[in-house]
């Protein structure tokens, strides 16, 4: 079916991009013969950070990368919007891995779609 590269840029919570775009991207999962990979840059970058904690009945985003990477998917998170924003490598959620512009040049030449939120 193909590779879908999913590119968020926004903040975790104020909008609902980076959620819809993990709805998206959990959902693409499901299907056989596709391949996601989601990087997130920017302020989306804090998607990917451990132990969030919202008000009771809020989405956790944290949460929602879960069933991306245990359904086969990747997650690459921008290391220098990491360190821009005090992100360390040790408070990635599981399945989270920092990544870099080489890293997402690569994914875009690997992707047959590009989605960004």
């Amino acid at each position: 079916m193909g590779n879908t590269l999913i590119i968020l840029n926004d903040p975790p919570y104020g909008t609902e991009r980076s959620f819809n775009g993990l709805r998206l991207a959990n959902w693409l999962t499901k299907r056989e013969g596709v391949e996601v990979r989601v990087f997130l840059m920017g302020d989306a970058a804090a998607c990917a950070k451990r132990g969030q904690k919202v008000p009771k009945g809020y989405y956790v985003i944290e949460n929602m990368l879960g069933p991306v990477t245990r359904g086969g998917g990747q997650v690459g998170v921008c290391g220098t919007c990491m360190d821009a924003r005090g992100i360390t490598d040790a408070e990635l959620t599981e399945g989270c891995h920092r990544s870099t512009m080489d890293g997402l040049t690569d994914w875009t030449v690997w992707a047959d779609k590009v989605v960004v939120f």
